[in-house]
């Protein structure tokens, strides 16, 4: 799978139809997964009521994150918001990113086939890090190479 970022539309449409193709993934597959993923979420104890707190309705969320994961597991481009202005002020550190991970890799693979579930995972996986080191960012921590932000005592 190229990394590379399509520059027109014809380009972007061929790359997200190559990933349907070697992934099996799709609009149906991507809805599925966000609303089983967030079931789950609002479910766990650790991070259910950092979310539930949050989102009164859940219906304009979901249909965000359908539009998130589409232009993150596809290409589309249908997503244009900040995820990390959003997340820097939510109470979380690695405890809470681990567990996201760990919801997420469960009801990937049980929703999903395995092509399709490390296509996944592996952008999960980038972007869970990336919010874990802007968060630490805003918290005042530089984080080294393997290093977890730690705020709350496990």
């Amino acid at each position: 799978m190229s990394n590379y970022a399509p520059s027109t539309p014809e380009r972007r449409a061929a790359l997200t139809e190559a990933i349907r193709a070697e992934t099996g993934i799709d609009e149906t597959l991507i809805a599925n997964v966000v609303d089983e993923f967030y079931t789950r979420v609002r479910a766990d104890e650790l991070i259910g009521p950092i979310f539930n707190t949050r989102i009164a309705d859940w219906g304009p969320h979901l249909a965000q994150m359908r539009a998130f994961w589409g232009s993150v597991a596809l290409m589309t481009g249908e997503y244009h918001g900040q995820p990390m202005r959003k997340h820097l002020p939510l109470p979380v550190d690695a405890e809470h990113f681990d567990r996201w991970l760990k919801l997420f890799e469960e009801t990937v693979n049980d929703l999903c086939n395995p092509k399709a579930a490390e296509h996944f995972m592996e952008r999960a996986r980038r972007i869970a890090e990336s919010l874990e080191l802007g968060i630490a960012g805003a918290n005042g921590v530089m984080l080294g190479r393997g290093e977890r932000f730690r705020q709350f005592a496990s």
